[in-house]
């Protein structure tokens, strides 16, 4: 009765309905979902807090670190003008300085002019590879079953320099496809194809053609470089396994070519290169953030269609410019102010720097969905040739080494070393699976300047180029490249190697405590959903209108192409400048270093940069407290989490139970002599944590020149050392305990010992707990302990 007149009473009925609503709310998943978007929400203010905080310091502290210098200098500035002004030598000065800027400006101009003039005729001439060095073609990429733009060169030595095409291990050098066309690092004599020709090793350069073959994917690059890596290494069947070098893009392309051909190379060599282009730390690498502001992989499929099926380099260089605006201010700058001497330097820079290759659209939107908006490739998701090829990085078998700096703010370390963490699950699979990654980080070398400037060619780089053979001779694992200056005593300088032992933590440290690579996952998600909108509605309207005329005007009048036609000679308003130039040049007029217009000139330049720097920095921090409030919101996760990877790292019971780790673990008490010797350094090298690189030399030369390690295949030392280190790193002390049954006679056992004790080298250098293990083998083996210095290879040959 009581619950009828409840139901029959409107008043009554609605409380009821209120209350069993409250209850079933309380008891259903609304209330737990609405908990559960209070943590990422709190989190997603925190990333916003924590961007503003970094960027606005880091823009407050770069204003307040010039003030002081640019007041000294302004105040300098008026102290010489009001001494002039009272020696009356203020016009004067004057006079002399806008002679000087007037003849400037006239030089700086034809100068341009000149320079669009041979922008006119490199595009004219199809763009053809801008180099240095002569060269010969070897192999083209068009001739072979699946076609490419590729091409194979042999770089001619100069007369100067001697190679050794017999034993020198060749060095395949492949310059990045972004946006330019080949000869990056190329178009110098200090470059890393000089260094490498004055080393003494044949030269070889992947270069391509401006426009890519029809219907050309990123398959048929792999393709092509593997088969060129193919031909050197038959054109020099006495030397090692070539080595290549991949520079920016190149670099995850050689990454790629060798995991698909495990087999195919030697060392692999990669600068700058961003394999795991969503990683970065709040406040910095803006570049990551613009595929999800910009709406991603469908505004590059529009440019291709506007393109006729070709993606213009020419967009991907323009927004590298805009990256870093203060650059190219300061790049026609400082053209302006030294024009006399720089006029040579910039036609050849500026001759490759303008000359723009095109992508194919299969190649530019695989690189876009794989990585820098999918990132696939650095989560071993990434397939070639219509999802028939899977793309895993762990099966690269040769030694990687790469290099990166804090001054990169295009591929930062971040985004060079993060996909080592992401695709391994632990530093012992990386010493399991038998490879060797060695990486290097410099302090503030900008991304070109990795590749490109002298003196990172001729320091860095040399010391990899010249380490290499010792690197191969490395135990499996993960290290890091120290080079050290040191200062001889006649002035010279020298450089000292170290290679130090790292853990996944040190990769960490190098990331803040922000992995904000989630909200790419629902970036990448939004990104397929607007490609197939555009696919399915707007493609088929905008290929209808295109034809091949409208898409080369399109290319043509591109601000990068346009702004260096309109200063050529086809423009008849510096038709004069041609003709005025010669003179200028004959009855220039230089004003004095110490004329103080030239140093107001100089403090102009400075504060333009310096507001042009202010701007690109709020800019920057739009961007990404744009991107973190659309992509990093609680609705976005979700919308992306069904994509999410959450890493966990393996356990060392569960990198026990892979088959092939049991298989090495059974043959612990197997084996001869190599395997005691192996096994022994592999103690050493995981005890010791760093290795110099004397000491590498020696161990390399054990390897290659004294029996019986010598007329042992590489590939077969390679397995053994995998299953030593495997062996040393999972069962240490049953490793130690089992070295004498590998080792049958007493002669065999000492000779081992002194093997293990020349190669760390004098006494006096090597850390206690060497000391105690080189102890402890002496007392397994039944040895006598060594009291002096082993300085003689046992097994041969000269000591180190």
């Amino acid at each position: 009765m009581s619950s009828s007149f409840k139901r029959s009473n409107p008043t009554e009925s609605m409380e009821a309905q209120s209350e069993e609503l409250e209850q079933a709310l309380s008891r259903g998943p609304f209330l737990a979902q609405a908990d559960c978007m209070i943590e990422p929400g709190a989190r997603t203010t925190n990333i916003l807090q924590m961007a503003w905080t970094v960027r606005c310091k880091r823009s407050c502290e770069t204003i307040f670190m010039r003030l002081p210098e640019l007041l000294a200098s302004g105040e300098r500035l008026t102290k010489d003008l009001r001494r002039l002004r009272e020696d009356g030598q203020l016009g004067a000065c004057w006079r002399e300085y806008i002679r000087d800027a007037s003849e400037r400006a006239i030089l700086v101009i034809d100068l341009l002019r000149e320079s669009g003039d041979l922008f006119l005729e490199h595009e004219a001439a199809g763009c053809p590879t801008v180099l240095f060095y002569e060269y010969e073609t070897i192999m083209d990429g068009r001739d072979l079953p699946v076609k490419s733009n590729y091409r194979l060169l042999r770089i001619i030595p100069t007369q100067d320099v001697a190679v050794d095409n017999a034993r020198a291990r060749p060095f395949v050098i492949i310059p990045p496809r972004a946006g330019h066309t080949a000869g990056v690092g190329v178009h110098a004599p200090d470059s890393q194809v000089g260094v490498a020709l004055r080393e003494g090793h044949p030269v070889y350069l992947v270069d391509f053609r401006r426009k890519p073959e029809q219907n050309q994917h990123l398959s048929y690059v792999a393709y092509a470089e593997a088969a060129f890596v193919r031909e050197v290494a038959r054109r020099h069947p006495r030397a090692p396994l070539p080595v290549v070098v991949g520079n920016c893009q190149a670099g995850w392309a050689t990454l790629v070519m060798a995991a698909t051909n495990p087999d195919l190379t030697g060392p692999i060599v990669i600068n700058g290169s961003p394999v795991t282009a969503v990683s970065g730390n709040l406040g910095d690498s803006t570049f990551r953030y613009v595929a999800g502001i910009f709406g991603g992989v469908w505004i590059p499929m529009l440019l291709c269609d506007l393109g006729k099926g070709m993606f213009d380099g020419a967009h991907l260089i323009h927004n590298f410019q805009l990256l870093n605006p203060e650059r190219q201010f300061l790049k026609y700058a400082g053209l302006f102010r030294d024009v006399d001497k720089e006029r040579e330097s910039f036609l050849a820079t500026e001759k490759w720097w303008s000359s723009f290759c095109l992508l194919h659209e299969n190649e530019i939107c695989w690189i876009l969905e794989n990585l820098f908006i999918g990132n696939r490739l650095g989560k071993n998701k990434a397939y070639l040739g219509s999802e028939r090829q899977h793309v895993d990085l762990k099966q690269i078998r040769a030694p990687i080494v790469l290099f990166a700096s804090h001054g990169d703010n295009v591929t930062p370390p971040q985004q060079a070393l993060n996909w080592i963490t992401d695709m391994y699950d632990s530093e012992e699979e990386i010493r399991a699976r038998g490879q060797r990654i060695v990486y290097m980080v410099h302090d503030d070398i900008g991304h070109l300047g990795i590749f490109v400037s002298s003196r990172v060619v001729n320091r860095e780089f040399r010391q990899v180029a010249t380490t290499l053979e010792s690197i191969e001779a490395l135990m499996p694992g993960l290290y890091e490249m120290r080079v050290k200056d040191v200062e001889e005593h006649d002035g010279r300088k020298s450089f000292n190697v170290e290679l130090v032992e790292r853990h996944f933590k040190d990769i960490y440290a190098l990331n803040d405590n922000y992995r904000d690579e989630f909200p790419f996952e629902a970036v990448d998600r939004t990104s397929e959903l607007h490609a197939q909108i555009y696919h399915t509605i707007v493609r088929p309207f905008v290929r209808a209108a295109v034809t091949t005329f409208t898409a080369e005007a399109g290319r043509s009048v591109h601000p990068e192409r346009l702004s260096r036609s309109l200063i050529s000679s086809r423009n008849p308003l510096l038709s004069g400048f041609k003709v005025i130039s010669p003179q200028v040049r004959q009855s220039r007029a230089t004003a004095r270093v110490d004329n103080p217009f030239l140093f107001a000139e100089a403090l102009y330049v400075q504060h333009i940069a310096q507001a042009i720097i202010f701007w690109r920095e709020l800019r920057d921090m739009v961007y990404e407290l744009m991107f973190h409030s659309v992509w990093n919101s609680p609705l976005q996760r979700y919308f992306g989490s069904r994509r999410e990877v959450v890493p966990r790292q393996m356990t060392l019971e569960e990198l026990r139970l892979r088959p092939d780790v049991q298989a090495a673990l059974k043959m612990i008490a197997t084996g001869g002599f190599i395997e005691a010797v192996i096994r022994m350094m592999a103690l050493l090298v995981s005890d010791r944590g760093a290795i110099r690189r004397d000491r590498l030399d020696r161990w390399s030369r054990v390897l290659t020149q004294n029996e019986p390690f010598r007329s042992v295949r590489s590939e077969r030392l390679t397995s053994i050392t995998r299953q030593q280190t495997i062996i040393a790193t999972l069962e240490r002390e049953q490793a130690i305990n089992t070295l004498p049954l590998l080792l049958g006679d007493s002669e065999e056992r000492r000779r081992a010992y002194l093997v293990a004790c020349y190669v760390p080298g004098r006494i006096a250098e090597m850390s206690p707990s060497t000391i105690d293990l080189l102890l402890r083998f002496a007392q397994v083996l039944e040895q006598p302990p060594i009291t002096g210095n082993v300085t003689e290879n046992p097994l041969g040959g000269n000591g180190g």
